[in-house]
Formats: C-alpha cells, sequence, structure tokens
C-alpha cells in the first residue's frame, strides 16, 4: 500500500489538503495528515476550520513516503517553507526521485525557492508564477514532470487527487474513485 503525508500548517487551503485525503484514501492509499506545529495537532485552515491532524511533524519518519504533499493557502505555503524539517523531507524526497506533489501556492512558495522545480515543468495559482523563474510555467490545472507533481489551486483540488492516485495505484482505481464521487458526471 502506498504511504502518503499530508503537510498541514496553520493558514493551508481547506479543499486543497482535505479533497486530496479523502481521494487517497478512498483509493485504498495509506494516508497521515502531518502538523507541523512542535506540539499541537490541530491546524487552524486559511478559513478558520480547525482540523486534527494524525500526527506530528516530529513522530515522523518520512523515509518510508512515497508521496509528500503540500497544500497551498496563505499563509499556509509560507509556514511549510518557514519550516526547516518540511524543507530538509522535500529536499530528500525529491533528490531521490520519489514523488512530491504541491497544490496553489505551495509549488512557488515552497517547491521553486528549495530548487526542486529548476528546469521543470510546474504549474501554481496565478500571481505566483513569477517565483517559477527557473521552471517552466504551464498554467495548466494539473502539471506533471516525473515525479514532481503541481497544480493550479482549490478549482484543481479533484483533478490534482484523482492524477496523484493513478501515479500511486493505478488508473482504473483513480477512474472508479472519480465515477463513485460522481466527478465524471459533473465533467460530462
Amino acid at each position: 500500500m502506498a504511504k502518503v503525508y499530508v503537510f498541514l500548517a496553520n493558514g493551508f487551503e481547506d479543499v486543497e489538503a482535505l479533497i486530496p485525503v479523502d481521494v487517497l484514501r478512498r483509493g485504498g492509499v495509506d494516508v497521515m495528515t502531518v502538523s507541523i506545529d512542535d506540539d499541537n495537532l490541530v491546524v487552524e485552515s486559511a478559513h478558520g476550520v480547525q482540523m486534527i491532524a494524525d500526527t506530528l511533524f516530529d513522530d515522523c519518519d518520512f523515509s518510508d513516503a512515497d508521496l509528500l504533499l503540500l497544500p497551498g493557502g496563505m499563509p499556509g505555503a509560507k509556514n511549510l517553507y518557514e519550516h526547516r524539517g518540511v524543507c530538509q523531507a522535500v529536499l530528500a524526497q525529491a533528490e531521490t526521485g520519489k514523488r512530491v506533489a504541491a497544490i496553489c501556492a505551495a509549488p512557488a512558495v515552497v517547491l521553486a525557492q528549495l530548487g526542486v522545480l529548476d528546469g521543470k515543468q510546474a504549474t501554481c495559482y496565478p500571481g505566483f508564477e513569477q517565483l517559477l523563474a527557473k521552471a517552466r510555467y504551464t498554467a495548466e490545472l494539473v502539471t506533471v514532470d516525473g515525479n514532481i507533481t503541481t497544480a493550479e489551486g482549490p478549482a484543481a483540488a479533484f483533478p490534482f487527487a484523482y492524477e496523484l492516485l493513478r501515479q500511486l495505484v493505478s488508473h482504473d482505481v483513480s477512474e472508479q474513485v472519480a465515477e463513485g464521487m460522481r466527478f465524471k458526471h459533473l465533467m460530462a
């Protein structure tokens, strides 16, 4: 079973974290939500929703991660970038060729500033693309370049999640989950 860690920082964008968690869990993926706070499992979203993470950052060993996922939102993405441990985990994951995914502001605010997107195609929330100076900005809802998957913003949360499920499990499972959630009906 694939293992995913979703980093949650105060100010994360609600749907960009919760939709991927929901879709991936429906698809049979082992997903752990991780509070980056030193001693508090409760993380507050950009819209004031309090979520209880599964675990604390300091209690994790990310060596078993198939994917590290960074939701966007502000100041959530900024808070992720300012967390030394998150940056180290993301760099280690990317350098070993394992999957990293980020959505909204996180591709630009975190991945681009860490150099993870250098020479790669990527997308992000409009207005942050200037931070992708060493990447090729696509302006697509979801962009996959090797082991890196980026997505544009809240409206991309479902396509982003189904793409990650496809990568981690299979195309068929991703399609089945999308159909079961009536996403295919929505897009018809």
